[in-house]
C-alpha cells in the first residue's frame, strides 16, 4: 500500500502517535514537549517513547521497524543513518507534503541531498543544527582577562592558555567518542578548511590523510587535549555544558543543542554566555540536524497519525516554538525568527550564504565509515599514538 501525506482535513477523532526519540536532557525535553503540545492541539494523542542515547534510540527504532512492530515515527539525524531502511522499502515517502510545503525551494541544499533519496523524500527535517559552535562563559573570560572572541586558531589557543592560568578548566569536554569527533570536525573545518573536509569525508581521499596539511589538523586536534580536565573521560555532553554555565570552565565546542541547557538554567545569550560559530567572518558553517521518519504501514489509524504528525512538525508555529527551546534554527525560511536569540540570529544570517554551508560528516559518509574514523580519533585523543600512525589508521578507516 502506498502511504500518502496529503493535505489534512479536520481530525474527527483522536489519533495516537508513538514517537521514538533520544531527547532526554533538560533543554531537549523542553523542546520535544513543544511538538507534543502542538500535536495534541491539532487533535492527536502523543505517546512519548524517549530512549536515552542516540545510538540506543536508533537501534530500538530500527529493530521495531524491521521486526514488524514499528512506531508511528522515529528520530534520526539528518544523515545517511536511515538510508538502509529506505533501501529495504520500510519507510513511507513524503512526496506529497514535500510538494505542498515547497521543500525544493525552502530547504538548504545539504538537507535536501540527505532527505531526498532517488527522487523521493523519506524524512521530515525539523531543524538545522550546527554541531561545532564555540560556547563560552562571560564570567570565565572576564576572570581570565579575555576581552574579545578569538578570530584565529592561534588566538583561540592563547585564550585557552589564559583560562588555564586563571585556574579554570579551559575546555569543557565530555570524553565520549562522538564528542571527540565533533571536536575534530571543528578543527578540520576551521584549520584544514571546507575543501579538506569534503575531500576527507565525501571523497575518502586516502592520499590526503598522509599529507602534511592534514597531519597539522591532527596535531592541532591532539593539542586541545592539554586543556581538558581529568574528569573529562566518559562525561556526558550536558554535564560539560553545565561546567560552562557555572563558570567553572571557559569554552565548550558543541552543537547548538547545548544552548537549550543555558536557557534551562535561565541564562541569556550575550549576557551570561557567548557563542561564535568559527574563526572570522567567512568561517564554514557545518550543517546538521534532526529528522523523523515514518515507517510504512497499512493501518489506517497509524497513517492518519503520521499525516497529522508530519504536518504539525513542519508547521510555522511549531517550528519556531520547538527550535527556540532546542537551540537550533527552523528548517523553514518563511518563519519569523525576530524573537530568536543572538546565536540563532547569527545562524540564520549565515545560512543565507550558501557558500558557507558545509554538509556535516554524517551527510557525507556512511555510519560504518563514521564509526571507523571515530575509533581512530578516540585512540589518538586518549593515548600516546603518534600523528603519523593515526594518519595511517585513518587511511584504512576511510576504506570501510
Amino acid at each position: 500500500m502506498v502511504v500518502g501525506f496529503g493535505a489534512l482535513g479536520t481530525v474527527q477523532a483522536q489519533v495516537k502517535a508513538e514517537v521514538i526519540h533520544w531527547w532526554t536532557s533538560g533543554g531537549e525535553s523542553a523542546a520535544i514537549k513543544e511538538f507534543a503540545n502542538a500535536y495534541k492541539a491539532a487533535g492527536g494523542t502523543w505517546v512519548d517513547s524517549a530512549v536515552a542515547g542516540a545510538d540506543n534510540a536508533r537501534a530500538a527504532a530500527i529493530n521495531r521497524i524491521v521486526g514488524g512492530n514499528p512506531p508511528t515515527a522515529a528520530q534520526f539525524n539528518t544523515s545517511k543513518q536511515f538510508h538502509d531502511i529506505v533501501a529495504e522499502g520500510k519507510l513511507a515517502d513524503l512526496d506529497e507534503v514535500a510538494a505542498k510545503e515547497n521543500w525544493d525551494k525552502i530547504l538548504p541544499q545539504p538537507v535536501l541531498n540527505t532527505v531526498k533519496v532517488k527522487g523521493h523524500y523519506y524524512a521530515v527535517p525539523v531543524n538545522v543544527h550546527m554541531p561545532a559552535w564555540f560556547w563560552y562563559s562571560k564570567a570565565a573570560f572576564a576572570k581570565a582577562g579575555i576581552k574579545d572572541e578569538p578570530k584565529t586558531i592561534d588566538e583561540f589557543f592563547a585564550d585557552l592558555d589564559k583560562l588555564k592560568a586563571a585556574g579554570l578548566v579551559p575546555l569543557a569536554l565530555g570524553g565520549q567518542s562522538w564528542q571527540e569527533r565533533i571536536t575534530f570536525n571543528a578543527v578540520l573545518a576551521h584549520v584544514g578548511g571546507p575543501e579538506m573536509f569534503l575531500k576527507f569525508y565525501r571523497d575518502k581521499d586516502s592520499a590526503l590523510v598522509t599529507s602534511e596539511p592534514f597531519k597539522k589538523v591532527l596535531a592541532t586536534f591532539k593539542r586541545l587535549h592539554n586543556y581538558v580536565d581529568a574528569g573529562s573521560p566518559g562525561r556526558n555532553w550536558n554535564d560539560a555544558t553545565a561546567m560552562v554555565i557555572s563558570g567553572k570552565a571557559g569554552v565548550q565546542i558543541m552543537g547548538d543543542w547545548a544552548k537549550g541547557e543555558f536557557q534551562a538554567a535561565n541564562q541569556t545569550a550575550g549576557k551570561e554566555f557567548g557563542c561564535f560559530p568559527g574563526f572570522g567572518p567567512k568561517s564554514p558553517y557545518i550543517v546538521a540536524g534532526d529528522v523523523f521518519v515514518f515507517p510504512k504501514t497499512t493501518n489506517a489509524d497509524a497513517i492518519k497519525a503520521q499525516k497529522l504528525l508530519a504536518t504539525t512538525m513542519t508547521s510555522p508555529a511549531a517550528q519556531v516554538a520547538f527550535n527556540n527551546k532546542k537551540g537550533s534554527i527552523p528548517i523553514r525560511t518563511d518563519v519569523d525568527t525576530s524573537k530568536m536569540d543572538i546565536c540563532a540570529q547569527t545562524g540564520v544570517a549565515i545560512m543565507k550564504d550558501a557558500s558557507r554551508q558545509l554538509p556535516d560528516s554524517e551527510m557525507l559518509a556512511t555510519p560504518d565509515t563514521i564509526g571507523a574514523v571515530q575509533d581512530v580519533l578516540t585512540k589518538l585523543w586518549n593515548t600516546n599514538q603518534s600523528v603519523d600512525d593515526a594518519a595511517k589508521a585513518l587511511a584504512v578507516a576511510l576504506k570501510t
